[in-house]
C-alpha cells in the first residue's frame, strides 16, 4: 500500500531493518512497544486499521476531513 522498504519501515517506526525482517519471516515476535511504534507509523502515513467486524480485519486509508483521499 506504502510501497516502503524494510528499511524505510525501520527508520519511520525507529525499528531497524533487521528488527523488521526478522517480524516478516517469524524469526521474532515484536514486543508491544515494537507493535504500537509499528503501528503508529502506518497511522502516520495516512492508514487507519479496521476492527474485525464479520468481514474480517484489515487496513485502508483515512480519508482526510476535507473529504479527499491523502496519497502516499
Amino acid at each position: 500500500m506504502l510501497d516502503w522498504s524494510r528499511g524505510e519501515l525501520g527508520q519511520r517506526a525507529g525499528l531497524s531493518e533487521r528488527t523488521v525482517t526478522d517480524f516478516e519471516r517469524g524469526a521474532r515476535e515484536p514486543h508491544e512497544n515494537n507493535r504500537r511504534a509499528l503501528r503508529e507509523a502506518f497511522e502516520a502515513a495516512g492508514l487507519e486499521f479496521i476492527a474485525q467486524n464479520g468481514g474480517g480485519a484489515g487496513i485502508r486509508f483515512r480519508n482526510r476531513a476535507d473529504g479527499t483521499r491523502e496519497e502516499h
